[in-house]
């Protein structure tokens, strides 16, 4: 196994976890079956900051999290969302990894080569970074700075 140790090296402790994986679906409502499927348990969710995304959150068993977001207006082409269905259909969106500090973590990851993208510390309970997926073997992962109580 090659980039392990380098990857410990550059996140090391600025990692406290894995927090979850969101899906980019259509509509929320059209996914009742499939969290039923998983026996999901609804707890948390809501509208975007910015308000053209819904998000919904779901407590699995084990513990882990699934994340669903969906656009506000599905007819918006330009959306990230829409553009994400349209180019790859309804699915796996991107992972969160809970980070400590997002400057270090933001400046860890570009140290070892990754392209990181849409840096937001504008919200102080909520702090982001993306690394984007053609540098990270095509899955999107955020790199977000929360306290433990936001959600």
């Amino acid at each position: 196994m090659t980039g392990g140790s380098e990857l410990a090296a550059g996140l090391g402790s600025l990692v406290e976890r894995f927090d979850h994986v969101s899906m980019a679906v259509s509509n929320l409502d059209d996914t009742v079956p499939f969290v039923a499927l998983i026996n999901g348990e609804p707890f948390d969710g809501g509208l975007s900051p910015r308000g053209d995304f819904r998000w919904a959150q779901y407590r699995l068993p084990g513990g882990q999290t699934l994340e669903m977001i969906a656009s506000v207006d599905s007819s918006d082409e330009d959306h990230f969302i829409n553009r994400f269905i349209a180019e790859r259909g309804e699915g796996l969106h991107h992972v969160t990894l809970k980070v400590s500090d997002i400057r270090a973590s933001v400046a860890a990851a570009e140290g070892l080569g990754f392209t990181v993208v849409g840096f937001d510390d504008s919200d102080p309970s909520w702090k982001e970074a993306f690394v984007h997926p053609k540098s990270a073997h095509g899955i999107l992962v955020q790199l977000a700075e929360f306290p433990d109580d936001a959600h």
